[in-house]
């Protein structure tokens, strides 16, 4: 079995390779069952939770789990730890073992350019990045492989944190900045793409301009939320995939108050990228919700392999 490394596994996902490989497993399917979450404890205070997420499709099946641990922090230690096993269908033999970090990173940067090569505007230039971790700092450059993006504006909770952003974030012929007024950025923003762990909207609706396009990459639990009810009203709304309607706070508290339902939602991206949904009206906004998919991480998998 191969060993991959964090660099090798960096180093084979270029976001044009990568997004247009995760397009192509959601044309051709995958099967993915629901997601494995187990909490875990040893009653000396180290609580954590484990997920295990299978898909196959092909000769290949892949397993990633991820062992997320908050109290990690007090111990100088990352709060999360994630691996990639990459398997033959066929046989079950284990085939590599990879990054999972790397990869789950990657492929959710990836699946929001993905979704913004089709919702937004095919002239959109500016974009806001809400956020200042791993998959915050990817975003610009996955932005930047579908659409003309010229102007980037970084903020976060933390302003150290997106002047510390900005100032690594080098993209060829884009200007980035970190922004203290996020309400002015959103405003001229034709995209605003946010990766953070916010439980309180930090996104209003009324800031969002005419044909823009609403990313929100946060709210993956019930308990957490990136933007407000305005932000859906007057959208057209698209999932990554029908779970999200059943995990992401940004949907379910909405849905509760009847501002949208279910079948609202305009499309996913299995139908996004079959053609069978996507940006009907240059003036209408548009939000894409992602909780992530094992599809994703397979097809990131599969191309980190073969490369």
């Amino acid at each position: 079995m191969k060993k991959i490394d964090r660099a090798a596994t960096r180093q084979a996902l270029p976001f044009d390779a990568l997004i247009d490989a995760i397009a192509r497993m959601f044309v051709s399917g995958c099967q993915v069952p629901p997601r494995h979450v187990h909490a875990v404890g040893d009653g000396k205070g180290a609580e954590g939770t484990v997920l295990i997420m299978p898909a196959w499709h092909g000769d290949y099946m892949g397993i990633k789990t991820v062992n997320i641990f908050p109290g990690n922090a007090a111990r100088g230690r990352p709060g999360l730890y994630s691996t990639y096993i990459l398997y033959s269908a066929a046989t079950g033999e284990p085939l590599a073992q990879m990054d999972g970090n790397e990869i789950t990173s990657r492929r959710t940067a990836a699946a929001s350019a993905l979704a913004a090569r089709h919702l937004a505007r095919p002239d959109a230039r500016r974009l806001v990045v809400a956020g200042s971790g791993r998959v915050a700092s990817l975003l610009p450059e996955a932005y930047q492989a579908v659409l003309p993006i010229e102007e980037v504006t970084v903020w976060s909770r933390n302003p150290e944190a997106a002047r510390r952003l900005a100032g690594e974030l080098s993209l060829e012929g884009c200007s980035v900045r970190a922004g203290t007024d996020l309400a002015q950025a959103v405003r001229m923003a034709d995209i605003v793409s946010c990766a953070t762990l916010a439980t309180e909207p930090i996104i209003r609706g009324e800031w969002l301009a005419p044909g823009s396009h609403l990313d929100l990459i946060g709210g993956f639990t019930p308990a957490m939320r990136e933007a407000d009810d305005a932000c859906f009203t007057g959208s057209r709304l698209y999932v990554d995939t029908v779970e999200a309607l059943q995990k992401s706070g940004d949907l379910l508290g909405p849905m509760s108050r009847g501002v949208f339902a279910a079948e609202d939602v305009a499309g996913t991206l299995e139908s996004i990228c079959r053609g069978q949904a996507g940006r009907e009206d240059g003036g209408v906004r548009t939000v894409f919700k992602s909780v992530g998919t094992a599809l994703e991480d397979l097809a990131a998998a599969i191309l980190v392999y073969e490369g």
